[in-house]
């Protein structure tokens, strides 16, 4: 135990001009005290640790001192080739440097590590975009990329609507949301900064880019910014923000448990939780916010006979409509069964299985 934080510490401070005992001692979650002991360690074995003394003093490595990464173990190795997703990397045009990169850390790690690659590709692997969609890398994500590495304005075109709108933009960070490419970035001009959060932070999608200009200054981030953090926020304001029709149905017991397969996952189970009991034929009547009464007809008509539109009249029509069309289709015999009374199924996975 002592023996990993010692190796820690030498690499943050490696990774750092200078530390305070109360910055290691954070880091590494042990008191300041042993901060000092272990420093004091260190030294005596030969690892040059100088303490800085004063108000501005700290522990520094010293002669330009660094260690080899010798002491990672066979989990801690196959985990680092995990943290990259070969996919996106070849998209944003980084494919040979995280190539070059994996081969240096397998030539510090020790023989019987060296495999660790390969063993992981063989265990884990991310497929991000979503069944039945052909993904498309951008043709301009490269250049986007660029940008975000090197902390540089651009001025983006792209599409809005009909139109096409230019912007000068700081590229904070990209975002792969199944198999589509988006940039977090920040407008620059006041007069369109409004548009974005209260700090002109705003999302968009780079295959709705037409072209990319370096704007050729380098802009200072702002380190608040945190790039997991505004995502999720702004994909919950978006999922809300289209969800701007509700429809109210009655569904059986197997429409309920099929409902978030059909819709939204969330406003399927939020509307289920809202429902009052079932009535005395154990149906359920819930209402569910859509995005509009078009979506809600195909979708909910995924649901068949296990789900019945009270409301609004003009969706309850289309599917009437439907129906009738059916009963010509197929017939009235005595073979069609009435609704809600066909065999309970349960749903399926949302893609199709690939185990034999």
């Amino acid at each position: 135990m002592r023996a990993a934080r010692l190796i820690k510490m030498v690499l943050l401070l490696q990774s750092r001009p200078s530390m305070t005992a109360a910055e290691l001692a954070r880091e590494l979650e042990v008191s300041e005290r042993t901060v000092t002991r272990d420093a004091q360690a260190l030294s005596e074995a030969g690892v040059p640790v100088y303490a800085d003394r004063g108000r501005a003093g700290g522990y520094r490595l010293i002669g330009g001192y660094r260690t080899r990464l010798t002491g990672l173990h066979r989990g801690e190795a196959e985990a680092l080739f995990l943290s990259g997703v070969p996919g996106a990397l070849r998209e944003m045009g980084l494919e040979d440097a995280a190539s070059a990169a994996r081969l240096k850390v397998s030539a510090a790690l020790l023989p019987a590590l060296r495999d660790a690659s390969r063993t992981a590709a063989q265990r884990f692997h991310l497929d991000a975009p979503n069944w039945f969609t052909e993904p498309r890398t951008p043709e301009l994500l490269p250049a986007v990329a660029d940008a975000v590495w090197d902390d540089r304005r651009i001025t983006a075109r792209y599409r809005r609507g009909e139109d096409e709108v230019e912007r000068e933009l700081e590229p904070y960070g990209l975002v792969l949301k199944a198999g589509v490419w988006y940039l977090c970035a920040r407008v620059t001009d006041a007069a369109n900064a409004a548009d974005g959060d209260d700090r002109g932070f705003r999302v968009y999608r780079i295959d709705r880019f037409v072209s990319v200009g370096p704007g050729g200054e380098r802009f200072a981030r702002d380190e608040g910014f945190d790039l997991p953090g505004f995502w999720a926020e702004r994909a919950e304001q978006f999922a809300r923000s289209i969800l701007r029709t509700e429809v109210v149905v009655r569904l059986s017991p197997a429409g309920a448990r099929r409902l978030p397969y059909a819709v939204d996952p969330v406003a399927a189970r939020q509307a289920l939780a809202a429902a009052g009991p079932p009535d005395g034929e154990g149906l359920l009547t819930v209402t569910l916010p859509v995005e509009s009464e078009e979506v809600a007809h195909e979708r909910l008509g995924a649901l068949g006979p296990e789900a019945e539109v009270l409301a609004p009249e003009s969706l309850r029509e289309r599917f009437a409509a439907d129906a009738r069309r059916l009963a010509g289709l197929y017939g009235q015999g005595a073979g069609v069964r009435t609704a809600f009374h066909r065999p309970d199924v349960r749903p399926g996975p949302p893609g199709p299985m690939l185990d034999a």
